[in-house]
């Protein structure tokens, strides 16, 4: 089973990337107030890489050994990712004012990088456990 390691990981790393360019991307165009963010092949797009993202995520989590999750550094992920997807969510349609959706806006943005930094690190804190040294 390892030999599928690698290439769920990059699989997962690549979507990760292509993720969030295309969030930071539909952000941008909305908070420039453009119509193409919202248009069908936009979100199809957004909904199709993180249908990969998620199948890659699960194939590693079957993969990797249950030790590898003791410190809690995905159950930290995972919670930001909800928060990141509500955010996002509220950043490009729902929030009801400009001001609240580039708030939202980066707030998805700083959960997002947050979430890379706790899966390099493979620290519930991320980056923070550096800073904090």
């Amino acid at each position: 089973m390892f030999e599928y390691y690698w290439p769920a990981k990059w699989i997962h790393v690549g979507a990760v990337l292509a993720s969030g360019t295309l969030f930071l991307l539909r952000g941008l165009g909305v908070q420039a107030r453009h119509q193409w963010p919202m248009h069908p092949a936009a979100r199809y797009l957004s909904y199709s890489i993180d249908t990969v993202l998620l199948g890659a995520a699960l194939t590693l989590a079957a993969l990797l050994p249950q030790g590898a999750f003791s410190n809690g550094w995905l159950a930290a992920k995972l919670l930001l990712l909800a928060g990141y997807v509500i955010l996002g969510s509220f950043a490009l349609k729902r929030a009801r004012t400009p001001r609240m959706r580039l708030t939202c806006y980066i707030a998805a943005l700083l959960s997002f990088a947050f979430m890379v930094s706790i899966a390099y690190a493979h620290d519930p804190l991320g980056i923070l456990r550096r800073l904090l040294r």
